[in-house]
């Protein structure tokens, strides 16, 4: 917390209390006596017959300042002093005239009234001045725990407000336990210093775990106390033994921490209980209900790092049931796209082995040339399936690494023309590469299958007549590869997610029967960043697609580079 609040100590014992009530003694009879005296130095009664008037204003001030003892105690000194120095005879505590006898114990009446409902007032003041503070306390307790995510740290923040608020109370330290995956209590946060966070005694851990189980406080002393009473659920234990001569007793008081029904951690606190200050039987965490105001609210901290902890829960359950329906998601995206693209390349590969199988049929060579040729042309579509999928899995288990080497990048360009040139079915491909292009250090089959599945993009979305550029240019630090269409291009809301597994943009009803798994450009995402470069998208003046990609040029090592 910003800044500590502390609440007053609950209870005094009997020498503070007397020496509360002594100080007030002595002011009220002095307050009395000294106005007393001014009006009979002065004599000003009885020329002002009304000067009784003057104590009300000591009776108030003492009943706002010092409480209703006082002010009760200066209107008597008030009455019999005013009587004996002022009200004919003088020097005696009899009085002569009824009409003064009358107007005395009004007076009396009127002060003794007046007091208290000025310490009435005052005690209202001091109850919403109280209230007040412990509003500001929890609202800085709660904006300083929402600031934090990590839920040590929040608990840490609660440990910490409890030791500082309630350290009248005898709180010396404060500590929250949760259980592990196993049930077992661990520590979690606390006000001591981290290499003391383990530092639980096996009794501490025990009547934790009772706490938990049983969801009622205990506590451990250092030395025996006298029988419970009835009305108290409170376990007592023996912690460890000490001298007797310390007045100031040692107690580790373990409160559950429950939400509704269900205790969510333990809170334990270690406290010193001096018997001339604080009552065992009342002190924090022993009753909920009934009890003094100031424990009430250390419930309200109680309740804090119980919501705290279940708000947490739920965010990881949260977390959990997203990630759960993202995974089904994902595999019914990916059972969908997958099934028949692999189904394709199987089905022809079927069919072609089935044809040259026939014994009823005679195939001339170069029927069985076709034949031979499709089963290899699906069974590369099917590879580049298979490594687009492995691909994937490699890049999202962070588990892709290229395996760099030096090479030209234009003939890297021209081997994947030259291998899909059965795929371009009459299709014109311009190339723009410069002559004085740098080599790059890249891995070969990595951007091999980078290139080939913007290709292969580019061809599953454009007209058989319309042509695909690919040039390159060399810039400063990088190379950047372009390969572009005439294809319907892609809208602006989708330029970013184009990149996103299994997600296919489907402007137009002939977009939506072109079949793909939407794998291709994410791998591509994946194995360009892998290697250091970037990849992104823009539409064409006139139509069509211009996919982008860098790759860093580096230095080519002196060695190499004379070798080349």
């Amino acid at each position: 917390m910003s800044q500590a609040e502390y609440l007053p100590s609950p209870y005094r014992g009997d020498r503070a209390r007397w020496k509360r009530y002594s100080s007030d003694s002595i002011l009220a009879i002095v307050g009395a006596l000294l106005l007393t005296s001014i009006i009979f130095v002065f004599q000003l009664y009885p020329r002002i017959p009304n000067i009784s008037v003057a104590y009300l204003f000591i009776v108030l001030a003492l009943a706002g300042t010092r409480g209703m003892f006082a002010a009760v105690i200066a209107s008597m000194v008030a009455f019999l002093s005013f009587d004996f120095f002022l009200v004919p005879p003088l020097y005696t505590f009899s009085i002569g005239k009824v009409d003064e006898w009358l107007a005395l114990f009004i007076f009396l009446a009127t002060a003794i009234t007046t007091g208290q409902l000025a310490s009435a007032l005052r005690r209202r003041a001091e109850q919403a001045r109280r209230r007040e503070r412990q509003s500001r306390i929890l609202y800085e307790l709660v904006r300083d725990t929402n600031r934090e995510e990590d839920l040590e740290r929040q608990l840490r923040i609660i440990a910490r407000a409890v030791v500082d608020v309630f350290s009248p109370w005898g709180v010396r330290d404060c500590a929250i336990l949760l259980p592990d995956i196993q049930g077992t209590l661990v520590m979690q946060a606390s006000t001591r210093a981290h290499d003391e966070l383990d530092a639980l005694l096996p009794d501490e851990l025990a009547t934790a775990a009772w706490v938990m189980t049983q969801a009622q406080t205990a506590e451990l002393h250092d030395v025996l106390l006298a029988p419970q009473t009835a009305d108290s659920y409170a376990q007592r234990v023996v912690l460890r033994s000490s001298t007797i001569k310390h007045p100031v007793r040692r107690i580790a008081r373990m409160v559950p921490l429950k939400l509704g029904q269900r205790v969510v951690g333990v809170l334990r606190l270690s406290m010193e209980d001096d018997p001339r200050l604080f009552d065992i039987e009342r002190s924090l965490g022993v009753e909920r209900e009934h009890s003094h105001p100031d424990s009430a609210f250390f419930w309200t901290f109680v309740d804090q790092a119980a919501s705290v902890i279940e708000r947490e829960r739920l965010r990881r359950e949260s977390l959990q049931v997203e990630v759960l329906q993202r995974t089904d998601a994902l595999r019914a995206a990916l059972l969908s796209s997958v099934s028949h693209d692999l189904r394709t390349p199987l089905s022809s590969i079927k069919a072609a082995a089935s044809s040259l199988l026939q014994e009823d049929v005679h195939w001339d060579d170069e029927a069985r040339h076709s034949f031979a040729l499709a089963i290899v042309r699906e069974a590369d579509r099917l590879n580049r399936l298979v490594a687009n999928l492995l691909d994937m899995s490699r890049i999202e288990a962070g588990a892709l690494k290229p395996e760099k080497e030096w090479y030209p990048l234009d003939e890297l360009i021209h081997d994947v023309l030259g291998r899909m040139h059965s795929m371009f079915q009459g299709r014109a491909v311009h190339t723009e590469i410069p002559d004085d292009l740098p080599s790059v250090e890249l891995d070969y089959l990595q951007i091999d299958q980078a290139l080939t599945n913007l290709l292969e993009n580019a061809i599953r979305y454009t007209p058989l007549d319309s042509p695909i550029d690919i040039s390159v240019q060399s810039c400063d630090d990088s190379v950047m590869v372009s390969v572009a269409d005439r294809g319907p291009g892609v809208p602006p809301s989708d330029m970013e997610r184009v990149f996103d597994k299994f997600y296919r943009v489907l402007t137009s009803e002939k977009a939506a029967r072109i079949t793909g798994s939407g794998l291709g450009l994410a791998v591509c995402r994946g194995l360009i960043e892998a290697h250091g470069g970037r990849i992104w998208v823009e539409n064409r003046q006139g139509g069509g697609a211009l996919f982008r990609f860098t790759l860093p040029v580096g230095t080519l090592p002196l060695r190499k580079a004379e070798g080349m």
